[in-house]
């Protein structure tokens, strides 16, 4: 059964108002991150390391299979590097936030106007 358009306007009120007061919420529940994760870059780079420690130890010991197991490690540091590192990016900087908190709240503030005005809501 699909929203009314009343029910629309109010759940986007409320959500609205959720961003609003309490951002880290909403973050959590989105997944989304604004702040760069340093530790998961750093672990990225100690699990790198690691791998690299692995490789090497199944090198000198002349076993393929451990040497495969220091690559697969390696492997995975550089994905987690990566990964925390293009984070980065998406989350933009504190101007952004802030100019989308500013147009956030004149938004709810026409919608407040327009809820005042009109006699039939």
């Amino acid at each position: 059964m699909p929203l009314s358009d009343r029910e629309k306007r109010l759940l986007e009120e409320m959500e609205a108002a959720l961003l609003t007061e309490d951002p880290g919420l909403v973050l959590t529940l989105t997944g989304g991150g604004l702040h760069p994760n340093r530790t998961r870059v750093l672990t990225g780079v100690g699990v790198v390391f690691a791998g690299i420690a692995v490789l090497f130890g199944g090198l000198i010991s002349q076993t393929p299979i451990v040497g495969v197991f220091g690559f697969l490690i390696t492997l995975t540091g550089v994905i987690i590097g990566i990964t925390a590192i293009s984070h980065r990016g998406h989350g933009g900087g504190e101007n952004v936030r802030l100019r989308k908190k500013r147009n956030l709240n004149a938004k709810l503030e026409e919608r407040w106007d327009r809820r005042n005005n009109d006699p039939q809501s």
